[in-house]
């Protein structure tokens, strides 16, 4: 997530500018063209994706001979550089992973294919898990499908808890509940009861989305105000003068590592796949628990998609494309290819077959026992929404440093909001 973050300001800038190319020029074949297809299928990932997906493309190949399927792939930062230049210059992929963070800046810039037009022939959606069905949809067009996902939890060290008398985490425990235990379990292990959270805005949409609100509204505006902001900065800046959250300069010493992988605190709140990667690098045991909540029964969380599969709507072989986007999230095959290196798998036939174990099996029955409080995704954010969390991301820091205010804070990112998304 740290280069991810980093990249964000960059990758937006480049999509606005080379995208503009695009505009709604270029139509792709509505029809596929005759005889056998060749397809380019790009994504994002490293070694060890690029060799589990190249299994999954020769399987797809064996079961569709008529289908060649072309692949490439680089990391996060040089895939959207090249993604961008080939969109622009009419040239992308016929088959591309996206981001959700970008994928309206691509589906406005009329650059992904309507894959609603396969829909029930060449793409079958029914087995998605009902939290990731329609993720992919904006303005009633579907521009990219789940190919995994994941959501929002509290990753904890039990044994601090227990040292310091505190109840673990339960359904129903409060934002109160949550701070005193950080708090309570400083004071008597000498460990910091957690990361600053108010420095990922995953947990400021977290409290909106209990209260009734969204980060970003359906029509691409800010989903908070000032006064709202404010509130959120003030709990992250009270609990890092009281010295509860670990200090600003340990968390950016130790990057890309996460606190928790370095057992420097007792818990904190991230995506639920992330027990995973913390597990592995700490000494203690992890546990998975639930998230806060002060709107009992309205714990805010839904399923995120990890990544999506899209279609360029340059494609000269739309159905051969969504034949293999289809393949890629409904195969049983694939998804024990897979695993979790996606995410943990979008469709019921993938989760079963996927043989997750250790903490990822704890993962997918956090996920299981949430299946039907999980509310709606989220619409795909606004164009600038990655360059704004970075934005989020950097000025949350000047906060925990103590070079600017609340106040200041505030002003500064919704004046950032302006001019990105406009008033």
């Amino acid at each position: 997530m740290g280069a991810l973050k980093r990249f964000r300001l960059l990758a937006a800038a480049s999509v606005v500018a080379l995208l503009a190319a695009c505009g709604s020029s270029g139509d792709s074949g509505d029809q596929d063209q005759a005889g056998p297809a060749t397809l380019r299928f790009s994504w994002w990932g490293n070694a060890e994706r690029a060799e589990l997906m190249q299994r999954a493309v020769d399987l797809f190949q064996s079961r569709n001979p008529d289908i060649k399927v072309t692949p490439s792939f680089q990391e996060f930062e040089a895939y959207w550089q090249k993604m961008a230049t080939e969109t622009a210059g009419g040239n992308a992929p016929d088959v591309l992973q996206t981001d959700f963070a970008y994928l309206r800046e691509y589906s406005d810039r009329n650059a992904l294919y309507d894959l609603k037009e396969q829909e029930g022939g060449n793409l079958e959606l029914a087995d998605l898990l009902p939290g990731l069905r329609g993720a992919g949809e904006i303005g009633g067009k579907l521009y990219g499908v789940p190919a995994g996902g994941n959501t929002w939890g509290y990753v904890y060290n039990p044994a601090l808890f227990a040292q310091a008398g505190v109840e673990e985490p339960k359904d129903g425990w409060t934002w109160d509940d949550y701070r005193r235990a950080m708090t309570t379990i400083t004071r008597k292990t000498g460990v910091h009861g957690g990361g600053a959270y108010i420095g990922s805005y995953y947990n400021l949409e977290l409290q909106l989305r209990q209260e009734g609100r969204l980060l970003y509204t359906e029509d691409g505006k800010i989903g908070f105000d000032e006064a709202r902001l404010a509130e959120f900065f003030e709990e992250g800046a009270a609990l890092a003068r009281d010295g509860v959250t670990l200090p600003i300069e340990k968390s950016v010493q130790i990057k890309p590592a996460h606190p928790l992988e370095q057992d420097l605190v007792a818990g904190d709140l991230a995506w639920d796949n992330f027990l995973a990667r913390y597990d592995k690098g700490a000494r203690a045991e992890l546990r998975l628990g639930p998230v806060p909540t002060d709107h009992r029964g309205t714990e805010g969380q839904y399923l995120k998609p990890s990544m999506l599969l899209s279609v360029s709507r340059r494609t000269k072989h739309p159905a051969a494309a969504a034949k293999l986007v289809s393949f890629l999230v409904n195969d049983p095959e694939v998804g024990r290819i897979f695993g979790a290196n996606r995410g943990l798998p979008p469709t019921n036939a993938q989760r079963a077959a996927a043989r997750l174990e250790g903490p990822l099996a704890a993962v997918a029955a956090y996920e299981d026992r949430l299946k039907d409080r999980f509310g709606r995704t989220p619409p795909a954010p606004p164009k600038g929404a990655g360059a704004l969390e970075q934005s989020f991301t950097r000025i949350c820091e000047e906060l925990q440093y103590g070079r600017v205010s609340v106040d200041d804070a505030v002003d500064q990112f919704f004046t950032e909001v302006e001019e990105t998304l406009g008033s």
